[in-house]
């Protein structure tokens, strides 16, 4: 092989002179790669190394050891007196993940999974830090915000440790280009590079405005850095999108205008608070949209609002829509909860919405945003129906406008579906499951209280508003729901097909 290729070589070398004279086009033809150097994006290095190298020294390693308890896996059969039958079994855990130094004296970011118990009955027993030099340090838990994903930590170094700061990530722009690093399946100091993907991403919590991504992120890589091409943090790597487990291109981070703030407020020890305006919130889509004549994605929708809160005390009420707050536009990329929560706590706020058609503005006071579980004693139950007093009747129910059979309401079924005494409106006997009433969940026993925000008390009166909203060629009708041992709740129904 060796002695073909000389010889090739040889008449290629010697043919040069011929082939030109030879062939008219040859002169002109250029492979495309020739004479190329390395190709760099505009504002970035044609090599990321010299940046990598001065920031690696500042992204750690993250372990814990943790005790999981179990139930004994022998309880109940013939071995379990032997192997100490009913007696949880102690079990040691370990999690990996990442962090970096903003700090000379120590302090760690991270995030709040990397640092916490993995499982139920689980508790943590010690974090380790672990520097790029392998220099092991024992790191207090200074302070955590689960609701962000966020915790910060704290080691006792001899020496000042190198450390990186905070960017601004409101000026990333889809396209820009990143850098990550981190920890992934424990291979310590790994980076990976791309463009962000997206920006304010959401991934179903209430605070999300992530920044996504491409850059390979796995596992461990949990709390490093995501680094623009000055080498300021922009995000800390927080989630991945993976069937496999593994990375697919789709990373998710938390910005740094989110993040800086709340890891400011740890840091001192304190925990973070919220803005509050105690209101139960939908998102404005098709159907919700429809039945108001209303923009898709414009604004949230109020479902309910708490007695003696701040929206209740600023006139706000259930049906009403917020389009913005302190000049900030209500849309699926800032929702009204996150808006509402970086406001200062005690603030008047003016508040845009839109009530039966109508634009208005009013002004409402931020409260505090009370513990989850507070909170959870106003979200909606799910307690099953008590409504047994009327015969079901599907095939009426087929009849009806919105596949929905109802009778007018007694004081006798007041009491029987537990609802206060002077609920007015109309209960729901039979649903057409093939109806769109059926696929959002209505059911026997529900009461309607309003349809398209009038009251109703009697099927002719509901009937009529589903004629006056195809009257006006919308394709969905806003109704006013209460089941027992529930807030009511405005629930959008598409109208049948004619």
């Amino acid at each position: 092989m060796r002695y073909a290729y000389a010889i090739t070589g040889a008449l290629l070398l010697g043919g040069t002179a011929i082939a030109v004279t030879s062939s008219p086009y040859v002169g002109a033809q250029v492979a495309q790669n020739e004479g190329l150097t390395a190709a760099a994006p505009a504002g970035a290095p044609a090599s990321l190394a010299d940046m990598v190298e001065k920031l690696q020294p500042a992204v750690v390693n993250i372990s814990t050891k943790q005790r999981v308890q179990v139930q004994n896996p022998f309880a109940g059969t013939p071995f379990g007196e032997l192997f100490g039958q009913g007696q949880p079994q102690t079990r040691q855990a370990q999690s990996l993940g990442s962090g970096f130094i903003i700090s000379a004296d120590g302090y760690i970011v991270t995030n709040n999974h990397v640092v916490s118990a993995g499982a139920e009955g689980a508790s943590v027993d010690s974090i380790t830090v672990t520097l790029t030099n392998r220099e092991e340090y024992t790191a207090k838990l200074v302070g955590r915000d689960p609701a962000t994903d966020i915790a910060v930590l704290k080691i006792e170094a001899k020496k000042p440790l190198p450390f990186v700061k905070f960017g601004d990530s409101n000026k990333a722009r889809v396209g820009d280009w990143v850098v990550a690093i981190g920890n992934p399946f424990a291979l310590s100091g790994t980076v990976t590079a791309g463009i962000i993907s997206a920006l304010h991403r959401g991934t179903g919590g209430t605070y999300d405005k992530f920044i996504q991504t491409d850059a390979s992120i796995n596992q461990g890589n949990s709390g490093g850095p995501m680094f623009d091409m000055r080498g300021n943090v922009i995000g800390i790597n927080s989630q991945i999108l993976s069937p496999s487990g593994g990375n697919v291109g789709i990373g998710f981070a938390i910005p740094s205008e989110q993040a800086a703030p709340i890891v400011t407020t740890l840091m001192k020890g304190q925990t973070v608070k919220r803005g509050y305006l105690g209101v139960q919130i939908s998102p404005l889509g098709d159907d919700l949209a429809d039945s108001l004549g209303l923009p898709k994605n414009s604004g949230e929708f109020i479902q309910g609002v708490e007695p003696g809160k701040g929206a209740d005390k600023a006139g706000i009420k259930a049906g009403d829509v917020i389009v913005s707050v302190n000049g900030q536009e209500v849309n699926p990329d800032q929702n009204l909860s996150s808006i509402v929560a970086s406001q200062p706590i005690g603030s008047k706020v003016p508040i845009v919405l839109i009530r039966n058609g109508q634009r208005m503005t009013v002004s409402a006071t931020v409260g505090e945003r009370p513990p989850e579980d507070e909170l959870n004693s106003f979200a909606q139950s799910q307690d099953d129906d008590d409504f047994n007093s009327q015969q079901q009747a599907p095939g009426k129910a087929a009849e009806q406008s919105l596949g929905i059979a109802a009778i007018p309401l007694t004081p006798g079924i007041v009491r029987q579906l537990g609802v206060p005494a002077d609920t007015r409106g109309i209960v729901i006997t039979a649903v057409d499951g093939s109806t769109d009433a059926g696929a959002k969940g209505l059911r026997r026993g529900d009461v309607i209280l309003s349809a398209n925000n009038r009251p109703v008390t009697t099927q002719a009166e509901l009937d009529a508003q589903v004629k006056a909203v195809a009257s006006q060629g919308r394709n969905a009708i806003l109704l006013q729901v209460l089941r027992r041992g529930q807030p009511a709740l405005f629930l959008p129904i598409r109208l049948r097909d004619k």
